[in-house]
């Protein structure tokens, strides 16, 4: 019973670490800027994107979900037309607010 806990424990522990979220080829070059890079450029619109931010009970790294969410933004303001986004909320329950901007 104990060595199924361990290998329960070491499994959670692994797929807590795994990178779910890759950056569509179209996004590879949105950047993610602060408000005031973004001055001159035509506001699209907001993306709110969220992902799953534990694993059964065990909650995920914050800098891998912060890191995954600003993918999922990256890949929204693609789809949008847009190159660049800025952060508008915190990292909440696995859910982050992005305004996407086109400034080229």
């Amino acid at each position: 019973m104990k060595k199924q806990r361990i290998l329960l424990s070491l499994l959670l522990a692994g797929l807590s670490a795994c990178t779910w979220v890759e950056v569509d080829p179209e996004a590879v070059d949105v950047r993610v800027v602060n408000l005031s890079h973004v001055e001159n450029c035509k506001h699209l619109g907001k993306a709110t994107v969220s992902l799953i931010d534990k694993v059964l009970f065990v909650s995920r790294s914050e800098k891998q979900v912060a890191d995954e969410l600003e993918r999922l933004g990256r890949n929204s303001a693609a789809e949008m037309g847009g190159d660049s986004i800025v952060p508008m909320s915190k990292v909440m329950d696995g859910e982050r607010v992005f305004n996407v901007y086109q400034c080229r």
